[in-house]
Order: C-alpha cells, then sequence, then structure tokens
C-alpha cells in the first residue's frame, strides 16, 4: 500500500465539498438537491464511478465549476467520491440536503481554505483515509478575537 496527499485546486472564490457515495446516480441527486435549494448557486459536481464503466460523471449549471469539479476528482480517483465546487453561495447553505441524499456515505470536507486529500492506494486502487483542511491554530481565542467572530458573524449575515 502506498500513501499519497492531493491538493485540490479550488477556484478564487469558491468552495468544495468532498464527500462519498455509492450509487450512479447520485450525480443526479445532488444536482437535484443544490437547484432545489440554492438556485442562484454556480456549482459543478463531479462522481468518481468505482464499479461498470468507471466513469467521472458530471452534472452542474457552470462550466467553469464543473471543470474544477472533473480536475479534482480525476486527481482523487478513488471510486465512490464526488466532489462540488461552488461560487455565489456556502456549503452551508447546501450540506443539510447534501447529507439527506440518501446514497450519500460520508463528508469528508467543506471549505474554501487549501485542502490535502490523504489516500492510500492498493492494486484494487484508492480510498480517501481523510483530509487536512486548511492551516494547524496559531493560538487560543481571546476576548478580542470573540469579538471578531461575533462580528463578522453578523455583518455577513449568519447571526443577527
Amino acid at each position: 500500500m502506498e500513501l499519497k496527499a492531493v491538493r485540490l485546486e479550488i477556484p478564487a472564490g469558491a468552495n468544495i465539498i468532498l464527500g462519498q457515495s455509492h450509487f450512479i446516480k447520485t450525480v443526479e441527486d445532488l444536482y437535484e438537491a443544490i437547484v432545489n435549494t440554492a438556485p442562484h448557486m454556480k456549482f459543478g459536481i463531479a462522481f468518481n464511478e468505482a464499479s461498470g464503466a468507471c466513469l467521472t460523471r458530471v452534472e452542474g449549471n457552470d462550466e467553469e465549476m464543473k471543470s474544477s469539479a472533473v480536475q479534482n476528482a480525476s486527481a482523487i480517483a478513488a471510486g465512490h467520491t464526488f466532489v462540488i465546487v461552488m461560487k455565489e453561495g456556502f456549503p452551508i447553505n447546501i450540506l443539510g440536503r447534501i447529507k439527506d441524499v440518501p446514497e450519500v456515505v460520508a463528508i469528508f470536507c467543506a471549505s474554501a481554505n487549501p485542502v490535502e486529500v490523504i489516500l492510500a492506494e492498493t492494486a484494487q486502487g484508492r480510498g480517501i483515509l481523510g483530509v487536512i483542511d486548511g492551516e494547524p491554530p496559531k493560538g487560543v481565542e481571546d476576548e478580542s478575537g470573540r469579538e471578531w467572530r461575533h462580528g463578522f458573524l453578523r455583518k455577513i449575515g449568519y447571526k443577527r
């Protein structure tokens, strides 16, 4: 077995969701979950099949986001994984609906940070062991950090 790290390429101003699923209809069900929840969002989905033709299936409503999703799914090259790349919205807007899709098994990350995917590769193929999302902590939040967080969440409309 060989361990590998693959850095995801996230377009400027975009976010990414990386997950695992188990059925070919995943790509269509994820598409429906997103457009029914956030129809204004620009997004692309790529789903790597793990059997049959073993193709990367693609859906979305934006060519740049679809291309980015395919590029990342192809770099990961692990079966039954999906990549959603999105703009004009955030993972928090759709993550609940994504988790409700019956064939979704796990979500590894939802981020705009630099992400590395840790893979195990065997003679059979690749599997995701986990992700490295962003950077390590640089300290513990103090009162000024708490005030900044409190203000920021209200400024962007997530708290009142």
